[in-house]
């Protein structure tokens, strides 16, 4: 059989494929007009994610799918939501929505997952603090953070501390911030919060002091491996900026 027929096949296959399994339509479209392309970027979207079962695997195909598709997580997790209305859905939806951007939505969402016994859930708490403070609303954010600190004395996330130095650096709590920055550093040392407490000590005038903590910040990096240096990339170019300023 001619190969111009057996492509025509394999695109016809996948399309009924996407109809019958209720894929995302657009699929209809990339399989018709991308004769070679289409049918490998659907197959290697939409079917291997069902026959590959290794982390690296799934990793590897869940970007090719944000890249080709960047809303598929945020429908699959409003279609969860409104099958389930459970709160796994509700606080995947949320998480979803905030990295969309749609910042109001997602406070929202993790609102409706608040309650009854998760009313005051340190992960669902958190993620409603990302969202507030993605908003803009840093005496939300500390609010928040401060009833999850009330309600779970136990619970730790360097995440959780290094947003509320930002949430009071955002009130113009600076002194505060400055001191849950070095709180945090003393026991979770990391490229993003070292070399945001230099920038506030800058604000505030302690140059000497945030100079030397920016060298050992870009010191210590050099000690490090290639991979952890390429991963910490973004704080360390934007040290190396502070630092020549």
């Amino acid at each position: 059989m001619p190969f111009f027929a057996v492509s025509i096949l394999v695109q016809v296959a996948l399309i009924i494929h996407v109809v019958r399994t209720g894929r995302n339509s657009l699929w209809i479209w990339v399989l018709a007009l991308l004769p070679m392309a289409g049918p490998l970027a659907y197959i290697a979207v939409e079917i291997l994610p069902d026959v590959v079962g290794g982390r690296t695997a799934r990793r590897a195909i869940s970007n090719v799918q944000k890249t080709i598709d960047p809303k598929r997580g945020l429908r699959e997790a409003h279609k969860q939501v409104r099958m389930t209305g459970s709160i796994d859905a509700r606080r995947r939806f949320a998480e979803e929505l905030l990295a969309d951007g749609k910042h109001a939505e997602a406070i929202d969402t993790y609102r409706t997952a608040l309650v009854g016994l998760y009313e005051y859930d340190p992960h669902l708490l958190l993620g409603l603090a990302q969202a507030q403070f993605a908003s803009g609303d840093a005496s939300g954010t500390r609010a928040t953070l401060d009833t999850l600190i009330a309600q779970n004395p136990d619970f730790k996330s360097p995440q959780g501390h290094l947003l509320y130095a930002r949430a009071l650096e955002g009130e113009g709590n600076l002194g505060k911030a400055a001191e849950e920055y070095a709180a945090l550093n003393s026991y979770n040392p990391g490229p993003e919060s070292t070399y945001r407490h230099a920038v506030l000590l800058n604000r505030t005038g302690e140059t000497q002091r945030a100079k030397q903590m920016l060298r050992k910040l870009l010191e210590d990096a050099e000690l490090t491996s290639r991979h952890a240096r390429a991963l910490q990339k973004e704080w360390l170019d934007l040290a190396k900026r502070e630092l020549n300023a």
